[in-house]
């Protein structure tokens, strides 16, 4: 059923009900009888049915206004709105009851001090679209341990609301202890969607649109599983960003193989294709709502080969994007393919490695290979991943003149702070001098500059890890690589709990006194203190 009043309203009419309330109360007698059998199957108490002697008795809005006098501040106000509402006025008996004791325990936490007043705010904003789906008030109400956690959630940040908001479901995570103890399981994950679509197709409803919901459903509850963890302190943020990045390895590989398993074109059992990321999801850093960008190659000399992985490409994308009633999964950006937006969509491993390397007349620029610093291959082959192994590193290890990639790298940072300036008087922990991005062009800086007689800079191992690779190796004077590390970290935790809050990423200067002098050290040692200022 759909969630909106006016949506709802229609469905009522069209069944001949006046309104809403109605049919409601007529669902609510038939959904009587199946609440009966589940008891009487699973345990539950034996209550007598209700099912066929008419519809429970109207609220009172005495009762209500009792209640709402035991409450204060915006969360009274917030259910004041209640006494009218239909969702409410067409609950059982039983169910109100509950809503009831529901709400009188939120208010007598909040009066002890155990939640905020905003997360009880947002319980309501929560369960309003979900006064009907009388499962959730029994579910909070019988397990405390559960409506404590979903308010812990609800008040932690903005984007935890919202994303509950848009995934409720997701909530039964909270009903297991043993989910905050545990770290995301890529083999688990995929074993699990397998197992559920093997389920569908014994039934034969594997159709597109139920693997669409199928894979949005699984991802969503992961994704909460990591922000559970990550709100009860029990991951870092680097934690964090490995398991989410773990997560769209995974997502990507399971959708690439059922797209294949469905293309029309498909013209062998088995995809010869790879998927190269870049950003965020290549150095492992990906966090919530974070885009991918991704670059598609295939290894195939069949001669239609480019037209069917175009058609995979397509049809993958797709998949990812396209929103239905449980979501999306991801945006996905493909700026970063060979030539651009103006490129194909996916090319040829040969017509890749040939760019990248400089070899003809198209060939990568230099900002591209700032990108391959932080590159994987996430989807391929064992043996695709190890040329695109081999390609990268031959990139990295290419001698170049050192002060003309300086200058290039020094223009690109000019033309990233032009379109991203810093307004005011704070401390952007990712645009201002010293921030990330600075640390981050240092460290392509070094990378590219040095990879060809420090082998150590060619792992992909982080901005944090190649800092201290490059100390170590005295490509930085003491203790400037440690210091550049430590603050990276820091502006990243900044820059994490600023978009869990959905927050701009300013602090006030005097914050991070330390992280921006140690950010502007790496600058200056690298670039020289002449074109500190970008």
């Amino acid at each position: 059923l759909p969630t909106a009043d006016a949506d709802l309203l229609w469905i009522a009419q069209t069944m001949g009900f006046a309104d809403s309330c109605g049919f409601l109360a007529e669902l609510d007698r038939h959904r009587e009888l199946v609440a009966q059998e589940f008891d009487a199957l699973l345990g539950g108490a034996q209550t007598s049915c209700k099912g066929c002697n008419g519809a429970s008795s109207p609220p009172t809005h005495g009762n209500f206004d009792e209640l709402l006098a035991q409450l204060s501040g915006p969360f009274r106000e917030r259910l004041a709105s209640w006494r009218e509402h239909p969702r409410v006025l067409a609950l059982r008996e039983e169910s109100r009851a509950r809503l009831h004791r529901l709400i009188q325990r939120t208010g007598q936490w909040q009066t002890d001090g155990r939640v905020s007043e905003e997360a009880c705010v947002r319980l309501a904003d929560w369960m309003e679209p979900l006064l009907r789906r009388e499962s959730y008030l029994a579910l909070l109400l019988e397990r405390p341990k559960v409506h404590e956690r979903l308010l812990h959630m609800l008040g932690a940040a903005r984007w935890p609301a919202r994303y509950l908001l848009k995934h409720p479901g997701v909530i039964d995570e909270l009903a297991g202890n043993a989910m905050l103890e545990e770290r995301f399981d890529p083999a688990d994950f995929e074993r699990e969607l397998e197992a559920r679509k093997t389920a569908l197709q014994g039934a034969a409803e594997d159709d597109d649109e139920a693997l669409l919901n199928l894979l949005r459903r699984a991802h969503h509850a992961e994704v909460f599983r990591i922000l559970a963890r990550d709100i009860e302190g029990r991951l870092s943020v680097e934690q964090v960003a490995d398991d989410l990045s773990a997560l769209a390895d995974c997502v990507l590989r399971v959708t690439t193989r059922w797209c294949w398993e469905r293309l029309r074109q498909r013209h062998q059992a088995e995809c010869r294709f790879g998927i190269i990321a870049y950003g965020k999801l290549g150095g492992k850093e990906l966090g919530y709502g974070s885009d991918l960008d991704l670059v598609f190659v295939y290894d195939d000399p069949d001669e239609r080969a480019g037209e069917i992985y175009a058609a995979l490409v397509r049809k993958l994308i797709n998949w990812l994007t396209v929103k239905t009633g449980e979501g999306d999964l991801y945006e996905i950006d493909t700026a970063l393919r060979p030539n651009g937006n103006s490129g194909l969509l996916v090319t040829s491993f040969e017509s890749y490695a040939a760019y990248q390397q400089n070899r003809g007349s198209n060939t990568a620029w230099t900002w591209e290979h700032q990108a391959m610093t932080r590159a994987r291959c996430v989807l391929g082959e064992h043996g695709l991943a190890q040329r695109f192994e081999t390609v990268r590193a031959a990139v990295i290890r290419t001698e170049r003149d050192g002060p003309g990639l300086r200058d290039e790298i020094v223009s690109m940072r000019k033309r990233v702070a032009s379109a991203h300036p810093v307004r005011g008087d704070g401390f952007d922990v990712k645009h201002s001098p010293g921030a990330m991005v600075d640390i981050e062009f240092a460290v392509q800086f070094l990378v590219l500059s040095q990879g060809c007689r420090h082998p150590e800079l060619l792992d992909n191992v982080g901005n944090i890890g190649l800092l201290e690779r490059a100390q170590t190796c005295g490509l930085l004077p003491t203790p400037v690589g440690h210091a550049a590390a430590d603050a990276y970290r820091q502006l990243r935790q900044l820059q994490h709990r600023a978009r869990l809050n959905e927050e701009p990423t300013q602090v006030p200067q005097e914050q991070v006194t330390q992280a921006r002098q140690a950010g502007l050290a790496l600058w200056n040692a690298v670039f020289g203190a002449a074109v500190q200022k970008v």
